[in-house]
């Protein structure tokens, strides 16, 4: 197997991983309309969307009633519309745009991400479109307790963080029964974490035992870039608990009640939604009891939350919960910093234990150089001096062979109609030479891994989203839009496969075709992350340059024993 061979081997190996994962998506469909709206109708009755069953949790089995009892979020807007009038609170980070009608957070604006089609846009995370919906909601169930559909007053006038540490927005709403319930946002410079505080104050004669739920709500609308040949990172609901570590539960799984979704009462973990880049999440404290949730409402819509008590409130007395929301980019610091694990919504794919360190590696070298670019460049010559032994070892044979191909040819001209003989001279030459043909697969073989790995940290880590490299790479996440980096890689590729010698018995037509074969993989390309090309590219002038000095050496090596022998 010579250098060509391992090419097609790399072509197929990633035509097969994409593919794989475009047939999962296939075999994961969204159910058609037909069929959701033949769903709908069987459940618009008394157990319609399970809304029939007070002491029920959306996703959840009748087994955890018990522990949830209380009532259940809404699914359905009431029959009468209430108003409600939009505020937007600013940050240093993001804007947040918040509504009166529940308190529901409609919009987050993301200040230093720019959108996917216009970087001069900020990017929402959180929307409310005609064209999209993903919304984060929180409210009370009980009797006579407002949920998200409940109408508040905002109290608070200031809604600027300005130069503060922390700003406090603070909405209420009456009880029907006596008292009130505040809503408080709390925005803290620096941090895409928001506290969310759900405060009960009991001004009746009878004592009050509410539950507060925090949910996110969206669409199935896909906001990730499609990857070539069917790849991309998942979107949909996300659940993480010390049980049964992380889960990536798809839209569809939601809708058939797919098992895993806990059931029983937990005291730790999170839950969210995860799109590419971005991640919406409710990050309750550890220790406290809450129940999580994922569910399908009405049309196109899904829920994911939790469920957690305020405990008994006597007259007179108040009581209070309050649940973190992080709603921003997938960096991989600042949610680590937010709540542990939540560094796994970064979608790494089947190579995430290869990826991780040399994410890390490349951020190390992006603190050296401050250009991702540049960092992907030290990291190739990082991965090449790791590799060097090996390459070293494997330039030598494939060297020596081309240095005995005239000697090679010979031997099948003069065994041409005696195959057995012919392997039987390759295999002594092969043995007083010190070659081995096989020497040249195991260094790229190795490398595989690396490239996909890479792959996967460029496609999924938002630090290199829109990230510059020069000139005209203006995102290295995305591909080269002047296709320059791939017309490089191809010349790279040809002047790499020139250096190496045919496998022996290649016929000579097999040898053109293997021998133009970089050009069809620079075709490939084209679609791929600029970033990967580079490191590619860069990865051929290092091995050329490797490859053209262990000629040269063993050519003077050659030429001195040749000089012993004539002595």
């Amino acid at each position: 197997m010579d250098f060509q061979r391992i090419v097609l081997f790399v072509i197929f190996s990633m035509s097969g991983l994409f593919l794989f994962q475009a047939w999962q998506k296939e075999n994961n469909p969204q159910p058609p309309a037909a069929q959701v709206a033949k769903q709908e109708a069987k459940k618009s009755d008394a157990a319609g969307a399970a809304t029939a069953k007070p002491a029920d949790v959306p996703g959840a089995s009748p087994a955890n009633a018990a522990a949830t009892a209380g009532g259940e979020p809404p699914k359905a807007a009431p029959t009468t519309e209430l108003k409600g009038e939009t505020f937007v609170v600013k940050t240093d980070l993001a804007d947040y745009t918040i509504n009166t009608l529940g308190g529901v957070i409609e919009d987050v604006a993301l200040k230093q991400h720019g959108d996917t089609t216009d970087k001069t846009l900020p990017y929402r995370v959180l929307t409310k479109t005609d064209k999209r919906k993903h919304v984060a909601q929180s409210g009370l169930t009980g009797a006579g307790m407002p949920d998200h559909y409940a109408l508040y007053t905002r109290t608070s006038t200031t809604t600027d963080l300005g130069s503060a540490e922390s700003l406090e927005v603070r909405l209420t709403t009456p009880l029907s029964a006596g008292g009130k319930s505040d809503l408080i946002y709390t925005f803290k410079r620096g941090k895409y974490v928001v506290d969310v505080t759900r405060e009960v104050t009991n001004s009746s004669a009878a004592t009050m035992a509410p539950n507060a739920y925090f949910q996110l709500q969206r669409d199935s609308v896909d906001t990730g870039i499609k990857q070539p040949m069917g790849g991309g990172a998942f979107f949909g609901p996300v659940l993480f608990t010390e049980a049964k570590k992380y889960q990536k539960v798809g839209f569809s799984d939601v809708e058939k009640g797919k098992p895993g979704i806990p059931t029983e009462r937990s005291t730790n973990g999170w839950i969210g939604m995860v799109e590419h880049y971005f991640v919406g999440a409710w990050l309750p404290t550890a220790g406290s009891a809450r129940d999580y949730y994922m569910s399908k409402v009405q049309g196109d819509a899904y829920l994911a939350g939790l469920k957690t008590p305020l405990g008994d409130i006597a007259p007179n007395a108040t009581a209070k919960v309050t649940v973190p929301l992080y709603v921003g980019p997938q960096e991989q610091d600042l949610l680590i910093a937010a709540a542990p694990e939540l560094d796994r919504v970064v979608d790494y794919g089947i190579f995430a234990f290869i990826a991780k360190p040399m994410f890390w590696l490349l951020k190390w070298f992006h603190g050296l150089v401050g250009n991702w670019g540049w960092a992907i460049v030290l990291l190739t010559v990082l991965v090449k001096a790791v590799f060097y032994p090996l390459n070293a070892a494997a330039g030598r044979s494939m060297g020596k062979m081309k240095l005995f191909a005239p000697k090679m040819k010979e031997m099948q001209e003069r065994y041409a109609g005696d195959r057995a003989k012919l392997n039987q001279a390759m295999m002594e030459l092969y043995k007083k030479e010190k070659i081995n043909p096989m020497g040249g697969c195991l260094p790229i073989l190795v490398q595989i891994p690396v490239f996909f790995a890479l792959f996967w940290v460029l496609s999924g880590a938002v630090e290199l989203r829109h990230a510059p490299w020069i000139g005209w790479i203006k995102d290295l996440s995305a591909p080269d839009p002047w296709f320059l980096l791939p017309i490089v890689y191809a010349i790279t590729a040809f002047a790499q496969a020139k250096l190496q010698p045919p496998a022996p018995g290649m016929d000579p037509l097999q040898q053109k075709v293997l021998m133009y074969m970089p050009v069809a993989f620079a075709v490939l390309f084209v679609f791929f992350p600029a970033g990967l090309v580079l490191y590619w590219t860069v990865s051929n002038v290092l091995q050329i340059a490797q490859q053209w000095k262990i000629n040269k050496m063993l050519e003077k090596e050659q030429a001195a024993a040749q000089a012993l022998m004539k002595r």
